[in-house]
């Protein structure tokens, strides 16, 4: 669930053999700063690191630790490493959950996001644990923050960085590919990208009206070609970047890609 004033509050996880617990679920509780001292004495406090996307206000994302297995390394190779015996007993990987709001959250994708690192040190518990959540960085860039060597003396923070947006895309080989949406409203005036290209590859996009039904002046025959590597590039057709005449009725966007990928689309106000 989605908090207000997370930065004053902590989350309580209380173990699952717990008799208010749903099977597979942990139970999240809140409570304020100044009662930290009563909590449960089995619960489990930890930060919560969901926080607005940069440049979208509707969407929460949480990049977080699952924990998952149990211990990689044998007590000779822990002490190889110089772990703390208590803590290399499961392994970690960091995953990606969104949020609109409320209680739900989704894992669109289920794979790690950021895998244990080369070398047993990597694969202790606590160890690839996100210490901050997504952070812009600069105007093309977003930052992780990854703790690494847990509970060992070359414990440290690894920042690791990706384009804006930049979690996942539509991707198209050098042969090509195209995709549809469903239909959908907008309002605004342009329709920006953020893509990248190959030298040869390119992005070309096409309206179509709620049945599929290409929409003049808005056809794939009138599009540019978009070539090149940007956060936000205007789509146009015949050199025409104004979609305001669209704005209000129910569209889909046609995308025809070659060697390239499409990271998101935003329509301009």
């Amino acid at each position: 669930m989605l908090l207000p004033d997370m930065d004053r509050h902590g989350l309580f996880r209380f173990p699952q053999r717990r008799p208010n617990n749903i099977h597979g679920f942990s139970k999240l509780d809140r409570t304020g700063a100044n009662e930290f001292r009563r909590y449960p004495a089995r619960a489990h406090l930890y930060k919560p690191d969901t926080s607005v996307f940069p440049g979208a206000a509707y969407l929460h994302i949480d990049c977080r630790e699952v924990s998952a297995r149990q211990a990689i390394l044998s007590d000779e190779q822990a002490k190889q490493v110089n772990v703390n015996p208590d803590y290399f007993k499961d392994c970690s990987d960091a995953v990606l959950m969104t949020s609109r709001g409320g209680n739900v959250y989704g894992r669109t994708f289920m794979e790690g996001f950021i895998r244990p690192g080369i070398g047993l040190q990597n694969w202790v518990s606590r160890s690839n644990y996100p210490a901050l959540n997504v952070v812009q960085t600069g105007p093309a860039e977003m930052s992780l923050y990854v703790q690494h060597d847990y509970a060992q003396p070359t414990a440290h923070l690894r920042r690791y960085s990706l384009r804006l947006d930049g979690f996942a895309s539509i991707y198209a080989p050098y042969e090509g590919g195209s995709i549809t949406t469903k239909p959908f409203t907008f309002t605004g005036n342009k329709l920006l990208l953020n893509f990248a290209t190959s030298a040869p590859g390119f992005i070309r996009v096409e309206f179509q009206d709620a049945e599929g039904e290409p929409i003049a002046g808005y056809c794939l025959k009138d599009a540019n070609e978009l070539i090149g590597n940007y956060i936000k590039h205007p789509a146009a057709w015949r050199n025409r970047t104004d979609v305001s005449s669209l704005s209000g009725r129910p569209v889909r966007l046609k995308f025809v890609l070659k060697d390239a990928n499409l990271y998101s689309m935003q329509f301009n106000p």
